[in-house]
């Protein structure tokens, strides 16, 4: 510790030397300024009156307290005290001050500063070392710092208009007390670095997050009537904050809660201003700081936590309130050569101590008794904790020697309890640190939480067999009480409501819980933990009281006994209170967990080592999880494509153009890009991938095909989608796949679930055929698998100064390179982590293992030959190796496991490639008639494969007449080299099969011999016109979420920068999609005043009234309608508002005059009045005026996630006009934009400032510019009203500071009507950018669900179009397989016509075609306005044909005379804009005839 410190003083003489250099001092400054000044005011000479007196009145305000001292006869001894305390609190102040300055001073250098010294660090460090076990997280304290500004208005809000009330309602002292001044400052917290735990419950994430805030908030409070003001200015608070993010869950969020706790309490320093800088005092700060530490750890220490829900219905109270990881049982049993500080003549005579010992952990605390007058106490004392985290909590013990006044400090040590947990026993001896001698011996049990009753006879059997000095036999159980809540408890004397809390006791423990004020229905939500001795002896004892624990409520008393005799030792729900109300009743959930010592898996003689806590006794072998070793290999051959799409289409696409495709694979988030060929619509690629998977349920293999363009974004030429159990259960598929999405393409992949051995038998076999392939991208086929377990090491030297090292251990393979985390101070590390390397050639690959400390300081490595691992059996070595330069006792335990990759791909027939390359490959013709001969025995029936066999025979007799006469084409090379195994050709009825052993490369790719010779035909064993026939494979439609465990990039995959990992998806705030649409109806109004009056107000005139609307800071106006005083304006506004806000709808009415409005009125809607009714329909009286009243509808319209109502909503569209011209809006969208990467520098190759417009229709917004960078991060969200969801685009554009363009992306609003919840979250690649470039946004579409969709088919429409003559109601399908239109005449209403007797009926056309043929009509309804038909038509019509036509709908009148028209109203429906595979039913508006 005393080097680390020098270190540290060191470091910080350093940083502090080039900013006195750099920085003039105080007088310096000083002095600078008055130079400068002097030219321009000259100071006046001679002697300043205004000095004389200030100091003559310092002088005098510094004796008037020793004269009044002596006038009065004051103590002198009184008055030094006074000034002692006055430079004490001075002294520390100036202290505080200076340390906040310096810290704040390091915070806004630190970037300088580190900079400085890692350059200076990396000079002596190797290239490959970086730190692992901490990351830091820069990304995040960006965030932190943009946001912090926000966050600081949200506290400012929380404190003024929250906790200030609470605060005044509180006392009558404090109701004048306000907050004068809220200002978090400019210094955000700050994230120092962030750890992963990946050895914990993989339902969860474990991170442990490094806090570091050093602020200069400044809040000052004010209490007026005792004329009190106080504040803060400065806070530092450090700490390890755990969050833990669970359960995960398969839909989004994917994580539904995040719990978030300290472990140990974190440091908090606070400066003090006002009158609270009494606070400061020596003695008083450390007490203000203690109880303010308090109050955080009363709910953010353990076993306290902070749970915030993202998903409803989970139960919160058991993340809250969860179980414990266990117990540990502590006996602590003595201890040896304490120091002696009970000395004797002013240490002439050397004493001894009373020494006595303090273990905590967390917030749980044991004082042992002292021993007088010795150095090697023994105290046989037990306690038991309960342990809530693990890794992370510790046991820590403080030894102090028992004094008169001040206890002096004996040394202390720490322990994880993970070591326990992993060693279950741990009995040993702990040095004691700073002090210079003493141990104190403990013996740990790690107790597990049972729940089962099986053990309880044995664990209260041995437990009698315990003793202690300190306590009675050691808890066989422990239980833990979950209060919930409790209903309709009595109520108190007086008829006044109780303040109710409780009391639970078992056996002599009491706890209470907390007070629930005014109410017969408290909610506490707390859990007690207890430890029981005897369950089937014990009870539970429950007393509800009220405050002032007098008056008793209720009680309950359960005996243990009765969760002995549950299944699962728990009891969840309600229970009836005796002494109470007839109703009274509480909730309340008791868990019972015996408490087991499993030792069949402690020796017999358990001694644990010195530092490591560990057993000495190593096991022999890993104790590797069973998933180890379980990844397989997936192999993907890309070879040709085919009849692929041509885009590089020539004079706007009257001439035909070819394509430069390439094809992009994703599996498992590991994604690779083939190269491009130029100008070919039947590209060969012949290229190999290879991907380490771990078989998860609902992975698939994506492919798509594009065109390399230059200048613009790559046209698409269509994807296709494979499911990986499907090539999983076929193992080896070769099969042309056509792509989806486009007119015409396929692509010809073989993929292959690689097959592991552990045996050796064919790896000659294997490097063989590999030796013999070659592929365009130059990728060599893995020969094995190796996997690596590496669990722990033995036995480390320590470093030269003396310390344990930080321990990490690298593993490389080759070109792989993986890094296990860092461990804590030990020199018996356990890593317990596995990886996974390809190996090209077990015969000459090396694993290399080095262990060093914190990847600075070597300590030892190890070189295993992979050769080795062919000689043992299956392939396996798990064992203790010893580690070169390190120690002769130094080892390290790992497991290294070789699979053999055994391809099928070696088992089909190899071609000769010994003699010269133009030497062809053949099958021979009797293997194929074998083939067929074999297959007709195995089936009497015919099938298709004997028929796809005989057509390839035909083609073989005429390849092989063209192999006599040549052996070259002309033709370029294909990559496929076809053989047909007899037995595997077989009949499958539902299927197309050919053999799935096929070689799909060999030598395709060699340079030709001279320089006249052509590249060499492909060796096909059936030339001609053959193609490989299709394999069928069973359901490829699982579109869950992919999981894989990817090693290895190739150097064309897009990949992020090193460190970095890119989300899936974004994350937005809360409130992000929380705001909701507020639709105004401004109708008419009626009895407004006169304004325009005529001859001096002697003759009345009129008004030209018109309506102002205010909301939110949006204003509406309305038009003028002349000389009215019942105007009607039938006017439409819509207004996007948080329905959080505590905001008014101001209405004012106002008279048009040539130089100034009349004022007519006014009024104010409160808006959550508005949200709360949803839907209003009134009349409003004016104010301020003698009289007038406007007709308002006001409608808070609802959203929906889903489009079943979409037609309806569309539909009322279209019923309804306003003067405005105003059209509703059917939805509201929703848009967050995270980040983008990848993106293209500028010409100059400045990395760009990027900023992003997004437009939809005429709205459009544009994001914050970032600072210069390639992966700009935003975090903004916005709001579009959508008109028509059908139809409307979302444009976003990316460019540099708004002048160069970089990239633009086209999201279709259709497209989210097919998305689950109307949501597309996710990366969407940029048209006109680089390949990789890519931008992370959300879009979320709102259906606005309005409530006059109900009113249409109720005929109450308000504002319905006035320029119809009625509707018709029709339903609209095509049924598919019968090809056939159907029709369905339902009603009409509101027929308008000059009589009310009219004979209506309805007229059915196909258009263009106005033959008799597609007439069709309905029966005649007599004198009926609103006529009911219900008739259905049909007409054979195919899609094709269907989409071409137009539906007319005629409603005539059957009566009409010769003058009068018999055509009522018409309507024309285009079939082609209709979805008639769902069907459409609709009321269709009814206008004039038209031609």
């Amino acid at each position: 510790m005393a080097s680390e410190d020098t270190t540290m003083q060191s470091d910080k003489s350093e940083s502090s030397e080039p900013k006195s250099a750099d920085s003039p001092s105080t007088a310096d400054t000083k002095k600078i300024a008055r130079s400068d000044s002097e030219p321009e005011a000259p100071t006046p000479k001679g002697i300043s009156a205004v000095a004389v007196l200030w100091t003559f009145g310092k002088c005098l305000g510094a004796l008037l307290p020793v004269y009044l001292a002596g006038y009065y006869r004051v103590s002198t001894s009184l008055l030094v005290f006074g000034m002692m305390v006055y430079t004490g609190w001075k002294h520390a102040r100036e202290a505080k001050e200076a340390r906040l300055k310096s810290a704040i001073q390091l915070l806004s250098n630190e970037e300088e500063y580190t900079s400085r010294k890692v350059s200076k660090i990396k000079r002596d460090l190797p290239a490959w070392i970086n730190f692992p076990d901490v990351e830091k997280v820069e990304w995040l304290n960006k965030v932190l710092q943009q946001v912090w500004p926000f966050v600081g208005q949200y506290l400012e809000k929380l404190l003024v208009e929250t906790i200030a009330p609470s605060i005044r309602a509180s006392s009558s002292h404090l109701q004048t007390l306000s907050f004068t001044k809220v200002d978090m400052g400019d210094k955000a917290m700050k994230v120092v670095g962030i750890k992963a735990h990946t050895e914990n419950d993989k339902g969860q994430v474990l991170l442990d997050l490094y806090i570091s805030y050093v602020g200069n908030v400044e809040i000052n409070v004010e209490v007026k009537r005792y004329f009190c003001k106080a504040g803060v200015k400065g806070i530092q608070l450090h700490g390890m904050m755990r969050v833990i993010l669970e359960p995960l869950i398969g839909d989004v969020p994917i994580v539904g809660a995040v719990t978030m706790f300290f472990i140990q309490r974190p440091k908090l320093d606070i400066n003090w201003t006002g009158l609270t800088n009494l606070l400061d005092i020596p003695g008083l700060n450390v007490m203000s700081d203690s109880m303010i530490m308090d109050a955080i750890a009363s709910f953010l220490v353990l076993p306290n936590r902070l749970v915030v829900p993202l998903v409803q219905g989970l139960h919160v109270a058991q993340l809250r309130c969860p179980l414990p990881r266990g117990v540990v049982r502590i006996h602590l049993v003595e201890a040896q050569n304490l120091a002696a500080k009970d000395n004797y003549v002013k240490g002439v005579m050397a004493g001894l101590s009373d020494p006595y010992a303090i273990l905590r952990v967390g917030p749980q605390t044991f004082t042992s008794q002292h021993i007088d007058n010795t150095h090697s106490p023994k105290w046989g004392e037990i306690y038991e904790v309960i342990v809530h985290e693990v890794p992370g909590q510790e046991l820590e013990v403080e030894v102090y020697d028992k004094d008169t006044d001040q206890d002096d400090f004996l040394g202390r040590t720490k322990l994880d309890l993970g070591i326990v947990k992993k060693s279950i026993a741990v009995d040993n001896w702990f040095t004691l640190k700073d002090t210079q001698t003493g141990r104190v011996h403990l013996r740990l049990e790690w107790l597990a939480l049972l729940p089962g009753t099986d053990q309880l006879e044995q664990i209260l059997k041995r437990n009698e067999s315990v003793t202690s000095k300190n306590s009675d036999p050691p808890s066989s159980a422990i239980l833990v009480v979950y209060l919930d809540k409790a209903e309709a408890l009595p109520m108190k004397k007086g008829n006044k409501e109780p303040n109710p809390m409780v009391q639970l006791s078992v056996q002599d423990i009491t706890r209470e819980s907390k007070t629930c004020y005014t109410t017969t229905s408290p909610e506490w939500e707390e859990a007690f933990t207890f430890f029981i001795q005897d369950p089937r002896k014990q009870d539970i004892d429950i007393q509800v009281k009220d405050a002032d624990r007098v008056q008793t409520l209720g009680s309950l008393t359960i005996p243990l006994s009765r969760l002995l005799s549950n299944s699962n030792l728990s009891l969840d729900q309600w229970f009836q209170l005796e002494n109470s109300g007839t109703a009274s009743r509480i909730y309340i959930n008791a868990v019972l967990r015996v408490l087991w010592l499993d030792e069949e898996h402690i020796s017999a003689d358990v001694s644990s080592d010195l530092e490591s806590g560990r057993s000495k006794q190593l096991p022999q072998q890993t104790s590797a999880h069973p998933s180890f070793a379980t990844e397989g290999l997936l192999r993907i051959h890309l070879l040709e494509g085919q009849n692929l799409v041509p885009k590089d289409n020539l004079m706007g696409g009257m001439v035909k153009g070819k394509s430069d495709p390439y094809v992009k694979i994703n599996i498992g988030g590991e994604t690779f890009t083939s190269q491009v060929i130029k100008s070919n619509l039947n590209p060969t690629w012949n290229e190999l991938y290879e991907v380490i998977l771990t078989q998860l349920h609902g992975q698939d293999l994506h492919v798509e095909v594009f065109d390399k363009d230059m200048d613009m974004k790559d046209d698409f030429m269509g994807r296709l989608k494979i499911n990986l159990k499907d090539i999983i259960d076929s193992k080896h598929t070769d099969q042309w796949y056509t792509l989806n999405d486009v007119k015409s393409g396929r692509i010809h992949l073989v993929l292959e679930w690689v097959p592991t051995s552990s045996v050796s038998d064919r790896l000659d076999q294997v490097l063989q055929f590999y030796s013999r392939q070659s592929y365009q991208n130059k990728a060599v086929p893995s020969a094995g698998l190796l996997f690596v377990y590496i669990e722990q090491a033995d036995s480390l030297p320590v470093k030269k100064s003396g310390k344990e090292p930080k321990v990490g251990a690298e593993i490389t393979l080759g070109d792989m390179s993986r890094k296990t985390t860092v461990c804590d101070r030990t020199t018996s590390p356990q890593w317990n982590e596995a990886f996974c390397f390809l190996v090209r050639n077990p015969r000459e690959d090396i694993l290399v293992v080095k262990v060093s400390h914190s990847w600075t300081l070597p300590i030892g490595s190890l070189v295993i030959p992979i050769r080795e691992l062919l000689s043992e059996p299956e392939l396996v070595l798990d064992q203790w190796f010893h580690l070169d330069g390190a120690s002769p006792e130094s080892q390290v335990l790992l497991r290294a496991e070789l699979k053999i990759l055994s391809s099928r791909m070696t088992e089909a027939p190899q071609p000769s490639v010994t003699g010269s390359k133009k030497e062809k490959t053949v099958t021979t013709r009797e293997q194929i008639f074998k083939a067929v001969s074999e297959e007709e025995q195995s089936s009497d029936q015919p099938s298709v494969e004997s028929v796809a066999v005989s057509s390839q025979l035909k083609h073989f007799e005429a390849a092989e007449a063209d192999t006599v006469a040549t052996t070259e084409r002309d033709t370029p090379a294909e990559p496929a080299a076809i053989y047909t195994e007899p037995e595997s050709i077989h009949t499958e009825p539902a299927a197309i099969q050919t053999a799935p052993d096929i070689v799909p490369a060999a030598t395709l790719v060699e340079e030709p011999t001279d320089s006249g010779e052509h590249p060499p035909q492909p060796d096909t064993a059936v030339t001609g016109d053959f193609e490989p026939q299709r394999i069928q494979t069973k359901g490829t439609g699982v579109d869950n979420l992919a999981h894989a465990t990817v090693t290895g990039l190739p150097a064309e995959t897009l990949k992020p920068e090193a460190g970095e990992v890119l989300p899936p998806h974004t994350s937005p705030t809360l409130h992000f999609g929380t705001e909701g649409v507020l639709r105004i109806h401004l109708l008419d109004a009626q009895n407004l005043v006169a304004k325009d009056n005529l001859m001096g107000g002697m003759v009345k005139g009129k008004s030209d009234p018109y309506v102002k609307i205010n909301i939110g800071g949006t204003t509406f106006k309305s038009h003028v309608i002349k000389e009215n005083l019942n105007p009607t304006w039938n006017e439409m506004y819509e207004v996007v508002l948080n329905e959080h806000s505590n905001q008014e709808i101001q209405f004012e009415a106002f008279d048009k005059d040539l130089d100034s409005d009349d004022f007519l009125g006014r009024f104010s809607i409160k808006l959550n009045e508005v949200i709360r009714s949803q839907y209003t329909d009134q009349w409003y009286t004016l104010k301020d005026v003698k009289s007038g009243r406007v007709h308002l509808i006001l409608e808070w319209v609802p959203t929906v996630s889903h489009s079943v109502r979409l037609d309806q909503v569309l539909q009322l569209q279209s019923l309804q006009s306003y003067q405005n011209k105003a059209v509703s809006s059917a939805a509201l969208l929703f848009v967050y934009v995270e980040r983008a990467h990848s993106l293209p520098l500028k010409k100059s190759g400045k990395e760009p400032k990027a900023g992003a417009e997004l437009v939809l229709g005429e709205t459009s917004y544009k994001t914050n510019l970032c600072d210069r960078s390639t992966s700009p991060e935003w975090n903004e969200p916005f709001y579009f009203l959508v008109r028509d969801p059908k139809h409307q685009m979302l444009v976003v554009k990316l460019s540099s500071g708004w002048d160069q363009p970089m990239g633009s992306l086209v999201v279709s609003v259709r497209e989210l009507l097919a998305e689950p919840q109307l949501v597309l979250d996710q990366w969407f690649h940029l048209d006109g950018a680089s390949p990789e470039s890519q931008i992370l946004l959300r879009a979320e579409l709102r259906i606005l669900d309005s409530k006059m969709v109900e009113m249409i088919d109720a005929g109450t429409l308000p504002c319905a179009s006035g320029s119809g003559n009625g509707q018709v109601k029709l339903s609209l399908s095509y049924a598919s397989q019968e090809r056939k239109l159907i029709i369905i005449v339902h009603a009409c209403r509101n027929l308008l016509s000059q009589s009310k007797d009219i004979d209506s009926y309805v007229s059915l056309m196909l258009l263009p075609d106005k033959s008799k043929a597609t007439k069709r009509k309905t029966a005649v309804k007599k004198r009926d306005l609103n006529p009911d038909f219900n008739e259905r038509f049909e007409y054979d019509l195919s899609v094709e044909e269907m989409r071409l036509r137009r539906l007319s709908v005629s409603v005539k009148n059957n009566s009409s005379s010769f003058r009068s028209r018999d055509v009522i109203g018409q309507v024309q429906i285009e079939l082609a804009e209709v979805d008639l595979i769902s069907g459409v039913t609709e009321w269709f508006i009814l206008t004039d005839e038209v031609e």
